[in-house]
C-alpha cells in the first residue's frame, strides 16, 4: 500500500452534473489536504466528501467489468493497443501468469482502494468534527461511508479472492496485514452491520445523485445496505442470514427488475461518460459477447438483446477468436450501471431458498425471472443440483457483464465449466497480490 499514490477525490467534483449543487465553504480547492478535513470539519466539508466518493466509484468500473468478464467467458475485449486482454486474462500459453503489475489489476485495485480513502477521511472527518453537526446527522455520514467502504472492499476481493485483501488502510505508510477470504468477508460483513447501526436514527443531511432515487433518507441507505449484506451473505453460504438481510431490503418478489442503486454517468461540464458503452459494429476497440452466450440461451430469452448481431464479425488480432455479437447492456454513453439491483435480489432469494432446500418457494422466484424474460415456467428436475444449475444460468444472463458471472462460477466450484477456446488457455480463479502490496 505505500507505493500507491492515493487520490483525494474531493472539491472538484462540485457543479458537476453528478450534483447540481455545491457549497463554497469548503477550504481549499485546488490542494486540499487531510487536516483540511480532521479539524472541526464543517458540514459543507463533509458534504464535498460524499460528492467525491460517490463520483469515484465510477472510476475504471468499465475496466472491472472487462476483465472479470473476459476471465469468466462472458465477453471477449479486443483492443489493437494492448493485446493482454486475450493474452493475460484468457490465461494463453502454458506458460503465462497474471501480471502483479498489470494494469488490469493496478488501476482497479488503486481505484477502489481511493474511494476506500475518501470513506475513511469522511468517517474520520465525522467523529472529529465540531459540535454544531448533530448526533444524528454524524450517523448518517457514518453509515453511509461505511456502507460505500464494504461495497469497495467487496470488488477488490473479487479479484484477489483467496490471496486476500487489507481492510486497515487508514494509514498507508503503516497498513494492517492482508486477510483470507473468509475472514474477508466477515470483517465486511460486519463493517455492513455497523453501517447499519450507524444508519438507525439518522439524518441524511447531504445530497446523492439520482443513482440514489428512491434511497436517499436513512430508511433507503439502510435498505440498500442490506441488499449489499443479502450479496455477502451468499458468498458466505449463510443462507438464512442472506434472506433476513433480504427481508430489511428493497428486495421486491413482484417488483422491477431494475429498482435498486446505480452509479450514474453524464455529458455536463467535468462529468464522466460511461465507458461501458460501445457504439454497436465498433471497429477496432470492441466487446464482443463470447460465442457461448448465443448457443447456450434457451429459444426466446430475450436477453439475447444483450448481445445484438454485428454487421460484420469481429476478431482479434492473430484471428484465434472471434464473435459476431456486440455486448449491448449498456445501451449510451450516459447509461446507469447497477450497484445492485432487484432482479439480483430476486436471485439471492432463489439461491438462499434452494440451497435450504425451500423448493417451493425457490421455484416460484426462478419462475418470475423467466416469465419476466418471455421463457415459460420452470419444468426441470426438483432438485437442489437441478434447481441450483437453473438458478446459475438465470445470473448469466440477467446479471449479463455486471461483474458476477467469474465469482458466481468460482464460489460454485465450476470454473471447469467454462469454455477453453483455444488450447493452452486457462481460467484463472484468482488475480495475484499487487506488487506495491509486497
Amino acid at each position: 500500500m505505500k507505493k500507491i499514490v492515493i487520490l483525494y477525490i474531493v472539491s472538484f467534483f462540485c457543479g458537476v452534473a453528478l450534483l447540481t449543487s455545491c457549497k463554497k465553504e469548503i477550504g481549499n480547492l485546488n490542494n486540499p489536504v487531510i487536516e483540511d478535513y480532521l479539524n472541526n470539519a464543517t458540514k459543507p466539508q463533509l458534504d464535498n466528501l460524499v460528492i467525491g466518493t460517490e463520483s469515484g466509484m465510477r472510476n475504471n468500473m468499465e475496466l472491472y467489468l472487462e476483465v472479470v468478464g473476459v476471465i469468466g467467458r462472458e465477453m471477449y475485449r479486443f483492443s489493437g493497443s494492448d493485446p493482454r486482454y486475450v493474452t493475460d486474462l484468457l490465461g494463453q500459453g502454458t506458460e503465462k501468469v497474471l501480471d502483479n503489475n498489470a494494469f488490469y489489476l493496478t488501476n482497479n485495485w488503486n481505484a477502489r482502494y481511493r474511494v476506500v480513502k475518501n470513506c475513511n477521511l469522511i468517517i474520520q472527518a465525522t467523529n472529529t468534527t465540531n459540535a454544531d453537526i448533530p448526533a444524528a446527522t454524524k450517523k448518517g455520514y457514518l453509515g453511509f461511508a461505511k456502507t460505500i467502504k464494504a461495497h469497495q472492499l467487496l470488488l477488490n476481493l473479487n479479484l484477489t479472492y483467496t490471496n486476500g485483501i487489507r481492510l486497515q488502510v487508514e494509514d498507508p505508510d503503516n497498513p494492517g496485514a492482508f486477510l483470507g477470504y473468509p475472514e474477508s468477508l466477515t470483517a465486511i460483513a460486519s463493517l455492513l452491520d455497523e453501517a447499519k447501526t450507524d444508519l438507525t436514527g439518522a439524518t441524511i443531511g447531504f445530497a446523492l445523485s439520482t443513482g440514489f432515487d428512491g434511497f436517499k433518507d436513512a430508511a433507503g441507505l439502510i435498505k440498500f445496505n442490506r441488499a449489499l449484506a443479502a450479496r455477502v451473505a451468499v458468498y458466505r453460504q449463510q443462507w438464512a442470514a442472506a434472506l433476513t438481510a433480504l427481508n430489511e431490503s428493497f428486495f421486491d418478489l413482484n417488483g422491477s427488475f431494475n429498482l435498486g442503486v446505480h452509479m450514474v454517468y453524464s455529458t455536463g461540464p467535468n462529468d464522466q461518460l460511461n465507458a461501458a458503452y460501445f457504439p454497436k459494429n465498433r471497429g477496432g476497440e470492441v466487446r464482443v459477447a463470447h460465442p457461448s452466450y448465443v448457443t447456450d440461451i434457451l429459444p426466446g430469452d430475450d436477453r439475447i438483446g444483450k448481445a445484438t448481431v454485428r454487421t460484420s464479425t469481429a476478431s482479434s488480432s492473430d484471428g484465434s477468436l472471434s464473435s459476431n455479437r456486440d455486448v449491448w447492456v449498456y445501451t449510451s454513453s450516459t447509461a446507469p450501471v447497477p450497484v445492485i439491483r432487484n432482479e439480483e435480489l430476486i436471485l439471492i432469494y432463489a439461491e438462499a431458498k434452494i440451497n435450504l432446500t425451500q423448493i417451493p418457494d425457490g421455484i416460484v422466484a426462478l419462475n418470475r425471472i423467466r416469465t419476466g424474460h418471455n421463457l415459460p415456467v420452470y419444468a426441470g428436475g426438483i432438485t437442489v443440483a437441478a434447481l441450483t444449475a437453473e438458478m446459475l444460468y438465470q445470473r448469466r444472463y440477467s446479471l449479463f457483464f455486471e461483474g458476477h458471472r467469474w465469482v458466481d462460477m468460482r464460489r460454485y466450484d465450476r470454473l471447469n465449466q467454462l469454455p477453453i477456446d483455444r488450447a493452452g488457455d486457462d481460467v484463472w480463479d484468482k488475480f495475484p497480490k499487487p506488487l506495491t502490496e509486497n
